[in-house]
């Protein structure tokens, strides 16, 4: 993440550099989701967050099998949860200070069509004060979870609940995670139907880095996992 880097785990356990990406990233390297065909969708920062820096929209960038890469996307406002389509042809991507969740199709090479709004709740513009963009914001989308209705499952980081968003953002379903924050969600278990949740009192680095506060919180829900991761 730090690095800007890609490592790819081998068959014997160890770890080489798949790929670096630090040419693309003005922030650090953010989730990733990786397309059937070995091909990786990287999001990044945009910006110093940690440091108190102003917000800049960023980029998600395109890893090819070979660790070549180059931006597929930009003009994101801090690209983060990532999820592909059951066909592989739209990815999904969460918005942290955009109020809003993307979507692109995928064109052959994996090359990303314009973006388009699966869930929008208002254009921040460019505010480049965080702390104004949040207050702004009616969700604070970090990890992302596909089922297989096409709703979305997102870790509404600011307001410790998560959500199921269907097409234009009309709200399905929820999970509140109060006190905690929640961070990332996953679907999985034998069904598929297991919402795994990682929870934390906030996502200060340094305050995270010095405690042991966090955990993965699961609950059942009605609808299986599909797609990508």
């Amino acid at each position: 993440m730090k690095d800007r880097k890609i490592l790819r785990r081998e068959p014997d356990g160890s770890l080489v550099e798949h790929a670096d990406i630090s040419a693309h990233c003005r922030g650090y390297a953010n989730d990733m989701v990786v397309a059937a065909n070995g091909q990786a969708y990287v999001g990044e920062f945009g910006f110093d967050l940690m440091g108190g820096a102003d917000h800049e929209h960023g980029v998600v960038v395109l890893v090819d099998t070979d660790g070549t890469s180059r931006v597929a996307a930009d003009g994101l406002s801090f690209p983060n949860g990532m999820c592909i389509s059951p066909d592989g042809k739209t990815l999904y991507v969460n918005e942290l200070f955009g109020n809003r969740i993307s979507r692109f199709d995928i064109a052959s090479g994996g090359t990303l069509g314009h973006r388009e709004d699966f869930a929008s709740f208002g254009d921040l513009g460019d505010e480049p004060n965080v702390e104004k963009r949040l207050a702004a914001c009616t969700i604070a989308p970090d990890g992302q979870a596909l089922d297989a209705e096409g709703a979305i499952w997102i870790a509404d980081c600011v307001n410790q609940r998560a959500v199921r968003l269907g097409e234009g953002g009309v709200v399905l379903d929820e999970v509140s995670t109060a006190p905690l924050g929640v961070f990332a969600v996953a679907l999985g278990g034998d069904d598929g139907r297991t919402l795994f949740l990682s929870v934390a009192p906030d996502f200060d680095e340094a305050k995270r880095s010095a405690a042991r506060q966090a955990k993965v919180l699961s609950t059942t829900v009605d609808v299986p996992h599909a797609g990508r991761p």
